[in-house]
């Protein structure tokens, strides 16, 4: 409950980004996104932590598929730009600023990308994660 409300409490200041128009297929520039840890705090859930990592797309990028540390819980929420997300199994769709989603642990992320290829975009992922669960994200190559 205290995770809810600190992820509450942090939305709320970001809620004011702006809001920018999202193109229908974007273009991968050949750049990657910016990840950056942003918060990493213990809770009151013995062996969880809370942490948030911000992730900057630049016009027309994405991450690769991946999945997340295995006892994840995650909420994304789009600070600015327009994200396009696809979890396995489900279809794709493209989030706003104010927008938020979940991945449960062990989900499959098959698309994330900025949905502009003229526009930045960036969301916060906040991570309910078992203490010492690393990496926090493994890409599909990877695995």
């Amino acid at each position: 409950m205290i995770a809810l409300k600190a992820f509450a409490v942090l939305i709320a200041v970001l809620i004011f980004a702006p809001v920018a128009h999202a193109d229908p297929a974007p273009a991968n520039s050949g750049e990657m996104p910016v990840v950056r840890n942003v918060f990493d705090r213990p809770t009151n859930v013995p062996g969880k932590l809370l942490r948030g990592v911000a992730v900057s797309y630049p016009p027309g990028t994405r991450s690769a598929p991946h999945h997340h540390a295995k006892s994840a819980f995650i909420m994304a929420y789009v600070v600015s730009g327009a994200i396009r997300s696809q979890l396995e199994g489900e279809p794709a769709r493209v989030y706003h600023p104010g927008e938020s989603w979940s991945e449960s642990p062990g989900a499959h992320h098959v698309v994330s990308e900025n949905a502009s290829a003229t526009e930045p975009a960036e969301l916060l992922a906040v991570f309910l994660v078992d203490a010492g669960d690393e990496p926090l994200t493994t890409d599909d190559a990877g695995r």
